[in-house]
């Protein structure tokens, strides 16, 4: 039998989502760590740990959401101070990753964002990554450490099934999702659909054609975050247009910038479902058509295979 981790299990956050922090902490039955996190007047971070952490196993729970640059720059600066008080071992527990849609260049002179936050990360002192539905999935390969990737669907797919909907048919919202979409549609049991989408610039999106049957179905469209909405208002449009009785959504990442929270409350969306991997906005929380599930247990559930040292592979879906 293998022996477990014998250094303690500590888990730690950032400013960005204490919250989830908290939670994840009383799946595992254990405090969240103390450290005091603020600013100078400049706006630098200050921090200090402030309990003994030689020896431990650090887990720093800090999503990288808006504002994204701040976000970084502390859960950065966590991992040095960690590192410089000899934690045994540090883990990054990063259910929202940012910059990850800069992942390659698809034009000339731009840079790849996603790698550089990787190398950044490493730098500064993670010896590992916990990772939620990353936007790409070769980001995994920009890390030199151990990358665990969760996903949330067997949060969402467990809420869909408990919704019991007729004549369902999982869509996804274009072609470099269908792979997401149909690991969804195969747990659901239901047909797939695709919407062939064309992108004029970064906000502007037509749409083109829905590819599969969606006439007097109820249409779930799969995706991994939600960003300003036009695209997925556009798309629930675009099914009802072809035929299809109800739209629901269900995304893992939450973002919701600009004004996609009044896109969502306007359209004929019946449900959007997104996780806590990102605090709700008042306006968020306020919207009766958007509905949030917790992945605490799951990234809890993780973090005690990666402290136990068995296996993770059991929660990838």
């Amino acid at each position: 039998m293998m022996e477990k981790n014998w250094h303690p299990l500590k888990v730690f956050s950032g400013n960005a989502h204490p919250a989830l922090a908290r939670e994840i902490c009383e799946h595992l039955d254990v405090p969240l760590g103390q450290a005091s996190i603020g600013r100078f007047p400049d706006g630098e971070v200050r921090l200090q740990i402030l309990e003994n952490v030689r020896g431990a196993d650090v887990f720093v729970v800090q999503p990288t959401c808006q504002p994204v640059n701040d976000n970084l720059m502390e859960l950065l600066i966590l991992l040095d101070a960690f590192r410089r008080a000899s934690a045994q071992r540090i883990t990054a527990v990063i259910p929202y990753y940012g910059y990850a849609r800069q992942d390659r260049k698809d034009r000339p002179r731009v840079p790849i964002s996603s790698k550089l936050v990787a190398d950044l990360l490493t730098t500064a002192g993670s010896d590992r990554v916990l990772a939620l539905d990353l936007h790409a999935g070769q980001i995994q390969g920009y890390f030199n450490i151990p990358v665990d990737h969760l996903y949330a669907t067997p949060v969402t797919v467990e809420h869909f099934h408990r919704l019991r909907l007729k004549s369902l048919a999982v869509v996804s919202p274009d072609p470099g999702g269908v792979e997401r979409a149909r690991s969804f549609a195969k747990r659901m049991k239901a047909p797939l659909a695709i919407i062939d989408k064309r992108r004029e610039d970064a906000h502007v999106v037509e749409m083109f054609n829905v590819i599969g049957d969606v006439v007097d179905k109820t249409c779930l469209i799969v995706d991994d975050m939600i960003d300003t909405g036009g695209t997925l208002v556009q798309a629930a449009q675009a099914l009802l247009d072809k035929g299809a009785v109800k739209v629901y959504a269900c995304a893992t990442h939450g973002v919701f910038a600009d004004e996609a929270v009044e896109k969502i409350r306007d359209s004929q969306l019946e449900q959007v479902v997104t996780t806590n991997s990102i605090p709700l906005s008042s306006a968020g929380q306020k919207c009766p058509r958007i509905k949030v599930l917790s992945v605490a247990k799951l990234l809890a559930e993780a973090i005690r295979s990666i402290h136990d040292e068995t296996s993770v592979s059991r929660l990838f879906i």
